[in-house]
C-alpha cells in the first residue's frame, strides 16, 4: 500500500510537467507534419462537390431553423485547431439559442433536452456540419482527421473527475494535424466512448494516415449520412 501511495504521489507531481512538455512540443512543431499535397487536393475536390450538392439542402435547413424557434441559423464555437491554433467553427445551430451560456459547454448526450427537433434531424444526417466546408477550403480543417474539439469543454475522465481536454497530455499529441470533419474515432467507435479511447484512435490515424484511409473515411461518412443514423447507431461499422 505504501509503495502504491508513493507511486501515485510521483505521478501526481510528474503529470503537470508531462502535460506542459506535450503542449510545448506541439506548439513549437516544425512543418515536418505538413499534409501531403494529395490530401489538400482531395479536400478541395470534395468541398467543391459538396457545395454544389448541398446548396438546395442548405436553403431548406435555414428556413427550418428559423421557422422552429426564430433563433440564429448558425452557431459559432471556438475550437482547437492544428498545433493549438484556435478558430471559430461555424455550424448550423442544432440546440436551443444561447445553449453554451445557459447550460455550459459540454458534449451532447442521448435524449439531450438542449437539442431542437430540427437539430436532431440535422445531427442524425450530419447536415449540421455543412458550413464547416468553409474551414476546409481555408485550410483550418480537413475532411479527415481528429475531430475539432471545443475550447473549454468540460468532460469526465475515466475516474469520473471533471476535467478539460487541454488537461490531458494525449490531447496535445492529436493537434499535430488539421482537425477533420470526420475521423477514425467517429466512424469506428460508439458515440459514448471515453475521450481517452477516442484520442488513441486519433493517434492511430496520425500514424497510419494515407490517401486511401482518408477516402475510406469520407465515403463511409457519406454512407452514414445517407442512412441518417449518426446519432442513433449503436454498433461500429
Amino acid at each position: 500500500m505504501k509503495i502504491n501511495k508513493h507511486i501515485n504521489q510521483k505521478v501526481a507531481i510528474a503529470y503537470p510537467a508531462f502535460r506542459a512538455s506535450s503542449q510545448r512540443f506541439v506548439l513549437k512543431a516544425k512543418d515536418s507534419f505538413n499534409d501531403p499535397i494529395i490530401k489538400r487536393v482531395m479536400d478541395l475536390f470534395f468541398s467543391a462537390v459538396l457545395i454544389v450538392l448541398a446548396f438546395p439542402f442548405s436553403i431548406a435547413i435555414v428556413l427550418a431553423i428559423k421557422i422552429e424557434d426564430g433563433g440564429p441559423v448558425f452557431y459559432r464555437q471556438e475550437r482547437w485547431g492544428r498545433r493549438g491554433r484556435k478558430f471559430q467553427a461555424l455550424k448550423f445551430r442544432t440546440m436551443v439559442p444561447n445553449s453554451d451560456q445557459v447550460y455550459g459547454i459540454r458534449p451532447a448526450e442521448e435524449n439531450d433536452h438542449r437539442i431542437t427537433r430540427v437539430g436532431r434531424l440535422l445531427r442524425n444526417m450530419g447536415l449540421d456540419e455543412l458550413p464547416q466546408i468553409i474551414h476546409i477550403i481555408t485550410g483550418e480543417m480537413s475532411f479527415a482527421g481528429p475531430r475539432s474539439l471545443a475550447v473549454g469543454e468540460i468532460i469526465k475522465d475515466g475516474n469520473g473527475k471533471i476535467i478539460r481536454y487541454e488537461d490531458m497530455p494525449i490531447f496535445w499529441e492529436r493537434l499535430r494535424v488539421r482537425p477533420g470533419l470526420t475521423s477514425l474515432a467517429t466512424i469506428y467507435l460508439p458515440k459514448d466512448s471515453s475521450p481517452y479511447r477516442k484520442f488513441r484512435y486519433d493517434l492511430l490515424y496520425i500514424r497510419k494516415q494515407s490517401s486511401w484511409l482518408d477516402l475510406r473515411l469520407i465515403l463511409l461518412s457519406f454512407w452514414i449520412s445517407f442512412q441518417g443514423n449518426w446519432e442513433t447507431r449503436k454498433n461500429k461499422i
